[in-house]
Formats: structure tokens, sequence, C-alpha cells
């Protein structure tokens, strides 16, 4: 922080400057988080800012987009690694998304070991690993997505404590990397990754790096389909978690929850079309799915158990 400002100053501006990072980076993350409280809203945006500048870091892209393989992978991490480490012990770092870090994790009481977990992802990514099984896979998605769902329960306000809820939230990541592996398989094959397991790929005979090929699309689609399926599973899982937590932010979990889930249920609906052109989700829907969530978070929800059959975050 510079001599010169306050330390409300340099709040401010992270947030400002988080703010334009979401914009930039999820339109639909943008949505969904202006439906919580003003505090809630600004520390998901300093904690997008940071998980997204290191996403970019990693991928050699600018807030999502233009991925391309990098030669320095593994010094890009230890780098992100550091800074990430400083942060959460409260240095000034001196670069925008790590300082956010520092302002949130401050705040909130954020556990360090989740973001640590998230940099063993980004840490995977850089040695070029690939999942050999089903399990392997969850686990990717866990470290990238599901120890992001666990940060955001705490800047909404869970108790760190709380075991059973964290799980929901970790859930919620995971069913939003489980679609973004079956949207952006074409897109990941382009820059030599595959997060579709050996074993999958063995059961449907796919020969290695040959699943973007049209004589395999039909099989692909399989593969696809079975991802958005467990997706959907996590979803169900999280929106039960979402009883848990205040109104609007359960409002907004709910509305992202929708938002997301709609890529994964259009990879399936599209069938070997799904990579023609990027899945999104339209402007309509996201609103639609706004004005659902709104009601949707007004009614009561059974506290069932959660499926013993869903992968579970490590402990």
């Amino acid at each position: 922080m510079s001599p010169s400002r306050t330390a409300a100053e340099e709040r401010a501006a992270l947030v400002a400057a988080a703010r334009e990072s979401i914009a930039r980076g999820s339109k639909s993350f943008a949505t969904a988080s202006n439906l919580f409280d003003r505090e809630t809203r600004e520390r998901a945006w300093l904690l997008y800012a940071w998980c997204r500048a290191c996403d970019d870091i990693v991928d050699g892209q600018d807030h999502g987009h233009g991925a391309t393989a990098v030669s320095d992978a593994e010094a890009r991490v230890a780098i992100i690694a550091e800074k990430t480490t400083a942060a959460l012990v409260g240095r000034v770092v001196g670069d925008m998304p790590f300082d956010a870090l520092r302002v949130v994790a401050a705040e909130t009481g954020l556990p360090p070991r989740f973001a640590h977990d998230l940099v063993t992802g980004f840490r995977l990514d850089a040695e070029d690993w690939r999942p050999r099984s089903e399990a392997d896979l969850y686990r990717y998605c866990y470290h990238v997505a599901g120890a992001v769902g666990c940060m955001m329960a705490v800047v909404m306000g869970v108790d760190p404590a709380d075991e059973d809820t964290l799980d929901r939230a970790c859930d919620l990541g995971m069913a939003f990397q489980l679609a973004n592996i079956a949207r952006d398989v074409e897109e990941d094959d382009r820059i030599g990754r595959c997060y579709l397991p050996d074993e999958w790929l063995v059961e449907m005979d796919i020969p290695p790096g040959q699943h973007m090929k049209p004589p395999f699309r039909d099989r692909l689609v399989v593969l696809a389909r079975r991802l958005a399926a467990r997706a959907a599973l996590h979803e169900a899982s999280a929106r039960v978690g979402a009883a848990k937590l205040p109104p609007r932010s359960r409002w907004a979990v709910l509305a992202a929850a929708g938002i997301y889930g709609d890529i994964a249920r259009e990879v399936a609906a599209r069938g070997a079309h799904a990579w023609d052109h990027r899945v999104t989700t339209p402007k309509s829907a996201k609103l639609a799915w706004v004005a659902k969530a709104a009601v949707a978070a007004r009614r009561p929800v059974r506290d069932t158990p959660r499926d013993p059959t869903l992968w579970t975050r490590p402990r």
C-alpha cells in the first residue's frame, strides 16, 4: 500500500479493479454477484480477481480468453504460490489480485488451506497432469473449483468449522468445473490438454489424443453427457446447502447454479455439435434464472443428507 493512501482508499481501489476483472472474465458470475449484499459482493469480487489472475498467469490468457501453451508454467506457479503465501499472512504484495486476496482473507478469516489447494490445482496444470481415473478427475475439479466454492462459502459467512455446508459449497464448484470440462474439450485439445480420464477413453475405445477426431465424435458425446450428469448431481447437492446461507447469498448461489448449470445441459443437448461454437448462457436465460432463484430462495428446503455416492473433498 502506498504511504499516501489510507487502508480504506486502498480497499476501494482494489474493489474497483476487481469489479472490472469479473465484468471482463465472467458475465455469468458478474450477474450472480450483483445479487449479494454490498459487503459480500465486494468480497466476492476481490476473491474472484485473485482466482482469475492466477488462472490467467498459468494459462497465458487474458481474463479466461486466448489460452496458449506457455514454456515456463512451473515457474509461473512458483511465483503465484510465493505471492499467495505473502498475501495470506497479511503482507502487502504490490500486485492487485494478490492484495485483493490479502484484504478478503483478513476480513473473513479465510482458511489458508483452501487457497493453497487452489494453487495445487494450478500446479497440476503446469505439470501437464492428466487424470487416469474418475477419482483423479474429481480431485482435479476440487483443486481448481471445489476449493473456490469453499472459499466463497466463507466469504458468504459460513463458519469454516461447518464442514457439512462447506461440502455443499464444494459441490457447486465441482458442478461448475465438470460443466467447464464438457464445454471446453475442443479448446483444451488445441493447447494439448485433456481432462477426460484415461479409463473413460479406454472404455470408449478412443485412442490417446484422438478424441476430437470425427470418427470418435459420437463416443465423445457419451462422455460429455456423463460429465453433464455428474455436474447435475453436484448441483442438486449444492442447492440443498444453499438453504444454510443468508437470503441474498442464497439467491445469488441459486442463480449461479442455474446459469452455469445451463452450460452443462446445453452441451448434453447439442450432442455432436456441442463444440461447433462455444456454449454460453444467453442474457435472457440469465435474467430468467435470477427471477426463478428469487422465488426458490424463499421456499423451504428439506435438509436431506448429502448423497453418499458423491465424491467428497479431502479434509
